[in-house]
This record gives structure tokens, C-alpha cells and sequence, in this order.
């Protein structure tokens, strides 16, 4: 392959460690020289295609026009413990790799073994081992996770980010989302039991982040003025500790 074709797919240094295997083994996982460092590349049988994968995903190219003939990358990968089960989502346009779609993936056999598809784009997936909960931009669908049959449908306001947080123990699994865009309100869920626990009034700002206790005791929050956590037990749901995110401990 000539070696503009390199430089024009990855830049001239990243070109020479592709000439240069040694040096691409030693290059500093902190080197600039890329945005998406290059962690393996081969050829295949008869060189007329090369692969490269990186963190973010692998790109097949034709090895003498240098152009992309195949990519993978998933925006969603969410585990199930230490099951082979792994729930993915697509970022690409292409059916199989769509991100209206859910694919739950057996990563030990490489099948996959059942399909949700949605009209619009997936934002975020929770599951545990009895509930499969999918978050898209203004609904919520809880799922039993052996059956996938819809167990309930959950509207919520504008989540572009897919904002949630989710308790995976069978006893207290609680669901939060945003249930204000102009306030940091707080809904809480009962996905066991599929009813609204309660609503929470947490910050003044809109919600930046939501995250709950593995036991589904307590709920901390954040606002986008980015000043504050608050916690709170959820099963009274008051307010227990407030700490200042100025202080040194929590890095800001």
C-alpha cells in the first residue's frame, strides 16, 4: 500500500508506526498524535483489506483505495453481573447496528439471542435478573428480563441524555428519573413492584446527575450549577446530608 494511503487515513505519525510495528508497541498511551489511539491492525489473508480496532470500535479498509468498507461501534454496552449476557446498542445506521435497537448478546457463545426495537434512539439500559429497563427520550419501558414482555411504559419529560439511575437489588430496586426540565426533581420508581414511589424536590437547577445506593436505600443527586449533593433515604424520601462539592475531598 502506498504510503500516502496511510497518511491519509491515520496522519503521518500514525502512518510510520504502522510501517514500524516496534515503534507503535512502544507509543505512550498518552501520545496526541491521534484521538482514537490505534490498540491493534492487520491485514487479512491476501492483504487486500486491513482492520484496525481501537476503543471505540474496529474500521475494515481497502487496502488500495484506503477507503472504509466496514465499521462496528456500539454507543450501549451494559453487563448483566458476571453473566455472559450483555445487553448492546448499535451507533450506526445500518439495521443491525441501529441505536433503536436492543440486542441482547451472549458474549460466550458470540449469538445473540433476542431483539427490542424502538422508534426512536436508545439513551441508556439498565437490567437485573428480573427486569430489563430502557430509557429513551420521553418514555421508559420495563421489561421482565426472561420473557421480555413490557411490564409497564413510564412517560417522562424531555431526557436528551438519557439521565438515570437504577438500584440492581431485587429488594428496593427503585428507578430515578428526571421529572422536571426547569427544576432538579427527582421521580422514583419501584421496578419490582411497577408503581411510583415517590417524587423528590432535590436542587432549584435542573438534574446533571442521579445515582443510587446498590441497595436502593439512598438517592444522591446533583444540579447542572454543579455546587451541591444531596442525599436522601428513599424510603422516606428526605433529605439526610447535604456536602458541598467544593471541598477538596470531592475534587472539584
Amino acid at each position: 500500500m502506498p504510503p500516502s494511503t496511510l497518511e491519509f487515513i491515520f496522519g503521518r505519525s500514525e502512518a510510520l508506526n504502522l510501517r514500524r510495528p516496534e515503534l507503535m508497541a512502544n507509543q505512550s498511551s498518552s501520545s496526541s498524535s491521534s484521538s482514537y489511539p490505534i490498540l491493534c491492525a492487520s491485514f487479512n489473508q491476501d492483504s487486500s483489506y486491513f482492520g484496525i480496532g481501537t476503543k471505540h470500535g474496529f474500521k475494515v479498509f481497502d487496502s488500495n483505495t484506503g477507503r472504509l468498507s466496514y465499521e462496528r461501534a456500539f454507543v450501549i454496552v451494559e453487563m448483566l453481573f458476571c453473566s455472559s449476557l450483555l445487553a448492546i446498542v448499535g451507533a450506526g445506521e445500518e439495521p443491525s447496528l441501529s441505536p433503536r435497537r436492543l440486542c441482547l448478546f451472549n458474549k460466550t457463545t458470540g449469538t445473540a439471542l433476542r431483539e427490542l426495537n424502538f422508534l426512536t434512539s436508545i439513551l441508556a439500559v439498565r437490567m437485573n435478573r428480573k427486569r430489563l429497563v430502557v430509557i429513551l427520550q420521553d418514555k421508559t419501558y420495563v421489561y421482565d428480563i426472561n420473557s421480555l414482555a413490557i411490564l409497564d411504559t413510564i412517560d417522562t419529560v424531555s431526557n436528551l441524555k438519557g439521565l438515570c439511575a437504577f438500584s440492581s437489588g431485587l429488594d428496593g430496586c427503585f428507578l430515578a428519573l428526571p421529572a422536571s426540565i426547569s427544576k432538579g426533581s427527582v421521580l422514583l420508581y419501584n421496578v419490582m413492584d411497577l408503581h411510583l414511589h415517590c417524587e423528590i424536590d432535590a436542587h432549584r437547577a435542573p438534574l446533571a446527575a442521579i445515582a443510587l445506593s446498590s441497595n436502593g436505600i439512598y438517592i444522591a443527586t446533583a444540579s447542572e450549577q454543579g455546587t451541591i449533593i444531596r442525599v436522601h433515604l428513599v424510603s422516606e424520601a428526605t433529605k439526610v446530608n447535604n456536602s458541598n462539592t467544593n471541598l477538596l475531598a470531592y475534587g472539584a
